[in-house]
C-alpha cells in the first residue's frame, strides 16, 4: 500500500479557542478532525491520503513552504 505524504505546515494560536478543522480528500469533502489551541501553542500537522484541507478559526499564524499567513485580527 503507497501512503501518500504531503507539505507540512505550522499552525501557532495567537488567542484561546482557535480550531483546526481537518477535512477530507475524495467525492465528498468532510471533517474528519478537529483541534483547539490555545494562546501560545503550536501544531504541526502534514497533508495526508485522507486530509486534503485545513480550516483554521480563531486569531492565527500559519506558516507553509509558500509563506506565512495571518488569520484576521
Amino acid at each position: 500500500m503507497e501512503t501518500v505524504q504531503g507539505d507540512y505546515f505550522i499552525i501557532k494560536a495567537k488567542e484561546n479557542g482557535v480550531h483546526v478543522i481537518g477535512l477530507t480528500r475524495g467525492h465528498d469533502t468532510r471533517f474528519h478532525h478537529t483541534e483547539k489551541l490555545d494562546k501560545g501553542e503550536v501544531m504541526i500537522a502534514q497533508f495526508t491520503e485522507h486530509t486534503s484541507a485545513v480550516k483554521v478559526r480563531g486569531k492565527a499564524t500559519i506558516v507553509t513552504r509558500f509563506g506565512t499567513v495571518n488569520t484576521e485580527d
